[in-house]
């Protein structure tokens, strides 16, 4: 059986369709099962080659096996079962296979990379590491070593590591994609933003049609907040691959950054499109509805992504502010305490629910609901403040006292709890202590001068209070 010249490209490197690969292991298992795999040994190996090179891991396994039979010292032989055995995730053999290689041949590179990576998915670390650096003492110019030692590294999340070893097999072969694209990946997960920039654009230099490199160019200028070059390269993206749901997705998030709503909207009902079980598009749109004030959109989209995801905390906190915003006070209370349910940190749902308990004059179970958020936060200072107020409001002058105490703990230059504590002064008969808190919120913030004149009109007859007011003019 004979194959045609037709198949050389302009490189005069072989070029096989699927049909002429089969035809090829079809040959290869016919010589193979009528007892002639020696006399032609070059076709059959050839087959192996191609069997590696296109997949075919069953078929190639099978050829394998046959030159093993009846060449069992074949070092290459062995290395080429432990790949197809490593392809197959059968990696415990696949090792055996690697050692066979080496005790037949113990200066291979070839080999010592590929035991690596059976090695590492054995959970043998170390000694994945310890291969690679043997293959050095024989190359310590292979820029593939140290590639494989940089996805060692970075599988494990020592970025440092790995970004070490990636840099040496980008300045060893500078046109090394995949390297690139790696150290683009650490750099960008060590929150060192511009090497990971400078990092894709190098990658995309030389491929500049890869829909995920301009993809993740996209994500570091989301990160460092450049939100029109993001647009850019998640447009890019989504030229080269309509139907990639995560570029849309994020360019809707960067176009709502800049005030483009409407085409946020569009980007999002896209990723919707493709990826219509994905709760966080559905959670993105109601935001950008809320933008706009589409109360209603709103919370359609985000009862959408509840359906999907039934304990999605975020979806029914935004979904009970939209029911607070459209009057629908009793859903409102209902998200917000389911919200409650969800989660071992409902700080945000125990504020909303406060919130409203206020507005609602319910203040004994705002005042409850407070104190809850403050309990999983002692330095929320938003809660403390509402909780002063609600206390001042039901006459628990005390307990508001505190309340304004903790506020000034966390922001000492907050002039409104000054005031807050003066007025309560006031009211007690403490007048020397309300006195020492008015100078402070005077010296804070003079324009509360006005606020207090309307809220105490008797003082414009009190000489005390008039040189007060007075000595703090601006």
């Amino acid at each position: 059986m004979s194959f045609s010249e037709d198949y050389l490209n302009e490189d005069f490197d072989e070029y096989y369709d699927e049909k002429d690969i089969k035809l090829k292991i079809n040959a290869s298992k016919e010589y193979i099962n009528q007892g002639q795999t020696l006399a032609h040994i070059e076709f059959i190996e050839d087959t192996m080659q191609l069997c590696l090179e296109y997949d075919y891991v069953e078929e190639g396994l099978f050829i394998t096996d046959a030159i093993i039979a009846l060449t069992p010292y074949n070092a290459e032989a062995w290395q080429f079962k432990g790949i197809f055995l490593n392809n197959s995730f059968i990696f415990d053999q696949a090792y055996e296979c690697f050692q066979k290689a080496l005790s037949l041949n113990p200066n291979d590179v070839e080999t010592y990379i590929n035991i690596s990576i059976a090695e590492d998915n054995l959970g043998m670390f170390d000694e994945a590491i310890e291969s690679l650096k043997k293959a050095l003492t024989f190359e310590p110019n292979n820029e593939e070593i140290y590639f494989n030692l940089g996805l060692l590294y970075e599988k494990r999340e020592k970025f440092s590591e790995a970004i070490e070893y990636l840099k040496i097999a980008t300045e060893l072969e500078p046109e090394y994609l995949e390297a690139w694209y790696e150290l683009g990946y650490c750099y960008e997960n060590s929150n060192q933003l511009k090497s990971a920039l400078n990092s894709y654009e190098m990658y995309l230099e030389i491929e500049p049609d890869s829909f995920t490199g301009w993809y993740n160019k996209g994500i570091v200028h989301l990160r460092m907040e450049e939100w029109d070059k993001a647009i850019n390269a998640f447009e890019l993206s989504m030229a080269l691959k309509d139907d990639f749901a995560s570029s849309w997705f994020n360019c809707g998030y960067s176009y709502s950054k800049v005030g483009r709503f409407g085409e946020a909207l569009d980007s999002y009902k896209k990723a919707y499109d493709i990826d219509p079980y994905d709760e966080t598009i559905l959670f993105n749109m109601g935001q950008t509805y809320e933008e706009l004030e589409n109360y209603q959109q709103a919370i359609k989209s985000y009862t959408e992504a509840i359906n999907l995801d039934t304990e999605y905390y975020e979806a029914y906190l935004a979904r009970g502010y939209c029911y607070d915003s459209v009057g629908k006070f009793q859903l409102a209370l209902k998200d917000f305490n389911k919200a409650i349910s969800l989660t071992s940190n409902p700080e945000d749902a125990w504020f909303a629910k406060a919130d409203l308990e206020y507005s609602l004059g319910q203040l004994q179970n705002s005042v409850i609901s407070f104190k809850h958020a403050i309990d999983l936060n002692k330095d929320n200072f938003g809660a403390w403040y509402k909780l002063a107020e609600t206390y001042f409001e039901m006459g628990s002058w005390l307990d508001s006292l505190r309340a304004f105490d903790e506020c000034i703990r966390l922001k000492p230059s907050h002039a409104n709890s000054y005031y807050g504590k003066a007025k309560i002064n006031f009211l007690i008969s403490q007048t020397q202590d309300a006195i020492d808190c008015l100078k402070k919120t005077f010296e804070l913030d003079p324009n509360i001068k006005n606020e207090f004149t309307r809220d105490y009109p008797e003082v414009k007859t009190s000489k005390l209070f008039t040189k007060l007011l007075d000595d703090n003019k601006t």
